[in-house]
């Protein structure tokens, strides 16, 4: 199988992140990098570096306004006297409407969503990389691949077009699948990461062209706490093109794959020609965040079924945290692809 990665999405080394009301060690860290390709080489990956497609795909995805605020904020913020190492926000605009500011702290607050997505030195260029793997991953399928990973990192599904939040930047498996909707394709994304991607459900809630199905935690109790319900089916020309389904905490393979039997229904339904995978293995029995149960084996029988339903595979990794099980589980899924397509 094709795979994609490229040396500067090692650079973003966020040192910490707050979570309720405490300091805690960033999660999100490029010892995952180190990890996952290891498991994807031991499934029979081969990686090369991304090619440069540019910022118009990325652009298509995210707002102009965002974009120069990712790039410039850090060295603005350096120069806030007594500011800290890392753009972390304090304050928060209570509409999306309400007044744009000009000082790098109101920016901050308008555009990161919460307190887990800091913003260092090398999160731009990390981010620009790990996008462009999506998209190379995403070229790679429209000619002709069959299936492709991209070992996105940072991770992106919680971003929304003009705002960061949960360790995420740029969308990248929103960004991916623009960029097969530009080549005539009509594509659903899947998302089986244990958090539900907040932001790629934002970015399409509004349109009929993209199928946006995710599996997730319940986040009555569980982040992103503000989406993710049943209920939240799209709006406008979308009203149907969104499906959540909500898993209680500890629900383990059998419950997983009956909820993704529904959901692989949906998408043939939809009439999708390409599936993006948001692939977060921090589902898994042995993640640090503990909201599903989901055993290694588990994941390729989730990839078996995935790969049933016969259609090109885009593969963007999201989630899945420092375990001494993440590189297996990844071995596992990535194996469950190719057999299922072989």
């Amino acid at each position: 199988m094709k795979a994609y990665l490229h040396p500067a999405q090692s650079a973003h080394n966020p040192g910490h992140f707050m979570a309720n009301g405490t300091r805690l060690p960033n999660p999100e860290v490029p010892a995952r990098i180190d990890i996952l390709r290891a498991g994807a080489e031991a499934a029979g990956c081969v990686f090369e570096a991304p090619d440069d497609h540019g910022q118009g795909p990325i652009a298509a995805i995210h707002s102009a306004e965002y974009l120069t605020f990712l790039r410039h904020i850090y060295p603005r913020w350096q120069r806030i006297e007594g500011a800290g190492p890392e753009v972390i926000p304090n304050i928060h605009p209570a509409n999306r409407t309400d007044s744009y500011p000009k000082s790098a702290i109101g920016q901050a607050g308008f555009h990161q969503a919460d307190t887990a997505c800091p913003i260092g030195p090398d999160t731009w260029q990390s981010a620009y990389w790990s996008a462009q793997t999506a998209l190379s991953a995403a070229q790679a399928v429209a000619t002709g691949t069959r299936a492709a990973y991209a070992l996105c990192r940072p991770p992106g599904h919680h971003a929304f077009a003009d705002l960061a939040g949960g360790f995420c930047f740029l969308n990248n498996a929103a960004i991916a699948a623009q960029a097969l909707r530009a080549r005539g394709l009509r594509p659903a994304i899947l998302d089986i990461d244990v958090h539900h991607g907040n932001g790629t459900q934002g970015i399409f809630y509004e349109r009929a062209d993209v199928l946006t199905v995710s599996l997730h935690a319940d986040p009555a109790r569980f982040y992103p706490f503000f989406w993710g319900h049943a209920q939240e089916r799209g709006a406008g020309a979308g009203l149907g093109a969104n499906l959540n389904l909500p898993l209680p905490r500890g629900t383990d393979d059998t419950g997983f794959r009956a909820a993704l039997a529904t959901a692989l229904t949906r998408i043939s339904d939809f009439g999708a020609d390409v599936i993006v995978v948001a692939l977060g293995l921090d589902a898994h029995e042995d993640d640090p965040f503990q909201g599903l149960r989901v055993t290694t084996p588990g994941f390729r029988a989730i990839a078996a079924d995935i790969a049933a339903l016969g259609l090109p595979l885009v593969l963007v990794q999201e989630g899945g945290y420092v375990s001494d099980a993440l590189g297996t589980n990844l071995t596992s899924f990535l194996t469950g692809i190719s057999e299922g397509l072989a």
